[in-house]
């Protein structure tokens, strides 16, 4: 007879098929056929390498709306069938622009690398768009390949920089990185015809053109032509600096003025509205007249592509391209280690920073916005937005200070240094840090 009693038998099946149960859900199990993985690493590969070409390359047809505004002929000079002296080489620099060595045709390689290259010569600007060397700017030329008919822009324009390789503005790409250096309004300026922008905003040639050169290097205006505002309260141009393009995986809003979309929606703000590109563009919230006068009557928010849409398709490759690029890792020596680990228990306690720029994506999962006051600052760009809040920036790179943040921290660049937005926070949230604390709070930041 057995000695068993049912009650302990019974545990035990439940205690075996608990353990069964534990050991088949714990286990790792290959649930995707090797097909299917390889047709995702397939597919990803493919979208990583169409969204490069189109992020550098790839002009949305801009050049159909630039040619009439004859940019091109004051980039060519009257020497090469243009107007004006033209622009160098050196004057391209100066106003920001980069150029790619990697894209330097071999027979010019040593001709730049040796300096025997007339950087003064607008004749060699033509023979850069030619070889495609200069970031962001696609020159077109007519059948013989001499004149230079028009130029498209690519977002590369702005969200890409230079390592500086060769010499300052000349080097290998950093795609992602903003181009603080670039001069879009002086650039802009320079073309002939700015009828386009005279009728679009209802004032002068002369007007246009005070605004355009206003904003200086680093700064564009991407809510102009939807609210009109050129000036803040303070006489101060109202454009803001060209922000960062890597470190946006799981970034849910992406202007500085968040209210606006998303990362793929403003690719597309941008491409149609921006850089005058041929493709649809929809948001209803630009109906707002009183909010948004220029685009109201403008119609911007039902903009529908006049002939081929050259926009929309290229959208999801280019935001998995965007999604794709790395935050720039510190340079060894660009922070002190020891105050950046007592720095991480300052950011995660006592500063509360975390509390808002949540690790690791360092800005919050969600709706990351939030008012003017809450941060303590006027609220004159965030209700230039549908929403009307700032968004909290992703704490990106903050160790380089020569490119990713040259120009300062905010989006007008109202804080020169690091030093200058802690001090802010530390007074507008009376957190009473102590100078070493500081000190090591930014040694922390600039360690992410």
């Amino acid at each position: 007879m057995s000695t068993h009693k049912p009650g302990f038998i019974a545990a035990g099946a439940v205690l075996t098929s608990a353990a069964v149960l534990y050991s088949c859900t714990t286990a790792k199990v290959e649930t995707a056929t090797p097909e299917s993985k390889r047709a995702i690493n397939s597919q990803a590969e493919a979208m990583v390498n169409e969204g490069r070409d189109i992020f550098r390359f790839d002009t949305f047809g801009s050049e159909n709306f630039w040619v009439n505004t004859r940019l091109h002929d004051a980039i060519a000079g009257e020497k090469n069938g243009g107007v004006g002296p033209g622009v160098s080489p050196n004057d391209a620099l100066k106003l920001g622009l980069k150029v790619d060595l990697q894209k330097t045709p071999k027979a010019l390689l040593p001709l730049l690398q040796a300096g025997k290259i007339d950087l003064n010569d607008p004749s060699n600007t033509l023979a850069l768009l030619k070889a495609d060397m200069v970031v962001g700017v696609k020159g077109f030329f007519d059948a013989e390949g001499k004149r230079l008919r028009a130029i498209g822009i690519t977002c590369a324009l702005c969200h890409s920089t230079v390592d500086d390789s060769l010499k300052e503005g000349i080097g290998g790409r950093l795609d992602g990185w903003p181009n603080r250096d670039l001069n879009i309004g002086a650039i802009v300026a320079s073309a002939p015809d700015l009828s386009a922008f005279t009728k679009l905003l209802g004032v002068d040639d002369a007007t246009v053109r005070k605004v355009l050169r206003s904003w200086g290097p680093g700064k564009y205006d991407a809510e102009l032509n939807a609210d009109g505002k050129a000036f803040r309260p303070d006489g101060k141009p109202a454009a803001t600096l060209n922000p960062a393009a890597y470190g946006l995986a799981g970034v849910n809003n992406h202007t500085w003025t968040g209210g606006w979309g998303t990362v793929t929606y403003w690719n597309a703000y941008v491409a149609v509205t921006q850089m005058h590109g041929q493709g649809n563009f929809f948001d209803p919230r630009l109906d707002d007249a009183k909010r948004f006068p220029v685009a109201a009557r403008s119609g911007m928010g039902h903009t529908r592509a006049q002939g081929e849409d050259k926009v929309t398709s290229k959208l999801a490759p280019l935001h998995f391209y965007q999604l794709s690029l790395p935050t720039p890792k510190p340079l060894p020596g660009s922070f002190d280690k020891a105050g950046a680990e007592r720095g991480a228990g300052i950011f995660n306690g006592k500063a509360r920073c975390a509390s808002c720029h949540v690790p690791p994506l360092f800005t919050e999962p969600g709706w990351n916005l939030h008012t003017a006051q809450e941060i303590g600052i006027d609220d004159f760009q965030a209700q230039r937005s549908p929403d009307g809040r700032y968004r909290t920036a992703p704490l990106r790179a903050l160790w380089d200070m020569k490119k990713s943040h040259k120009g300062g921290f905010y989006h007008d660049g109202r804080f020169a240094t690091l030093m200058d937005v802690v001090n802010h926070y530390d007074q507008h949230f009376g957190l009473r840090l102590s100078q070493a604390e500081k000190a090591d709070l930014i040694e922390y930041l600039k360690s992410l």
